[in-house]
């Protein structure tokens, strides 16, 4: 692959037949993208042909997102461990011996099991509104809070309810302005729901949410991991996120005392959407550094 725009392909990988993007020279430094909830591969679909010129992008669909396949859950664990065996599968697959990692949203807690689990492939981190912080979660998370708290059937209703079209519409635009959340295209609900809206689908979103609380155990981990090995790392935030405010970005700042911070004011969960021209410049500038 040497042009800059974007291909795409489905590939087995470990058994599991995923959805892939890449673009870029095939030599060139990595930028491994995976993705958050309740997007795909597509959120990054303006950034990669964006840095093509310099930088080999690679991004995927998880099983059970996207146009990946969705393996019988008796199979495929459908947990953050689950996933971040995925991830290793892909990289191993595409033969990527080291690269940046970017992570957002879910993709943040996959990718950071990921590193912990193969530190020396680690060139750098991009942290775009990926929470591990527990004391600094947002509002948003009431809902998720109150069904840990009392596992209810009229608690878990506010979870099956979250996972529908007008809850993903809610994800991306939800929380900005009128004017932000114009720039947000209806594709990412429109197009992303219909392929979510099986039964199957539908429970293995309602399944992640119940397995966040276990993954607050893992919060320690992954700022221990940040705090010992001292990745180089952009943070990227767009503050206006209900469960990821200023003080989730800033946080990071404990552990990783020498990350660059860039907070867009208006931007929220989905800033590759609405601050695109904003954050290029600042993806560009630190892969040249890290990854000449």
């Amino acid at each position: 692959m040497s042009d800059i725009g974007v291909s795409h392909r489905w590939a087995v990988v470990n058994g599991h037949n995923l959805f892939l993007r890449e673009a870029g020279p095939s030599e060139a430094p990595v930028l491994l993208l995976p993705h958050g909830y309740p997007c795909s591969s597509f959120q990054f679909r303006r950034l990669m042909p964006a840095l093509a010129d310099r930088w080999r992008t690679v991004a995927f669909d998880w099983p059970g997102f996207g146009y990946s396949d969705t393996p019988d859950p008796a199979e495929f664990g459908y947990d953050f461990d689950a996933y971040a065996g995925v991830l290793a599968d892909v990289a191993d697959a595409l033969r990527l011996e080291r690269y940046v990692l970017w992570l957002h949203d879910y993709g943040s807690q996959i990718g950071l099991r990921h590193a912990i689990a193969n530190p020396d492939r680690i060139a750098a981190l991009i942290i775009q509104n990926g929470d591990i912080y527990a004391d600094v979660l947002g509002p948003k998370y009431a809902a998720i809070k109150a069904w840990w708290a009392d596992k209810s059937a009229e608690n878990h209703r506010m979870l099956e309810e979250a996972v529908s079209e007008d809850g993903f519409r809610h994800e991306f635009v939800g929380e900005v302005s009128d004017a932000v959340a114009a720039r947000v295209p209806p594709d990412l609900w429109k197009l992303h729901w219909p392929l979510m809206d099986t039964p199957t689908r539908r429970a293995i979103s309602i399944g992640l949410m119940e397995k966040l609380e276990q993954n607050l155990e893992w919060f320690p981990r992954y700022q221990s991991y940040l705090r010992e090995r001292q990745p180089p790392t952009l943070i990227v935030w767009g503050p206006q996120d209900g469960y990821m405010p200023e003080p989730s970005a800033r946080a990071y700042l404990r552990d990783l005392p020498d990350a660059e911070v860039h907070l867009l004011a208006e931007a929220g969960h989905w800033l590759l959407e609405t601050h695109f021209e904003q954050a290029l410049p600042l993806v560009r500038d630190f892969l040249s550094r890290t990854l000449p």
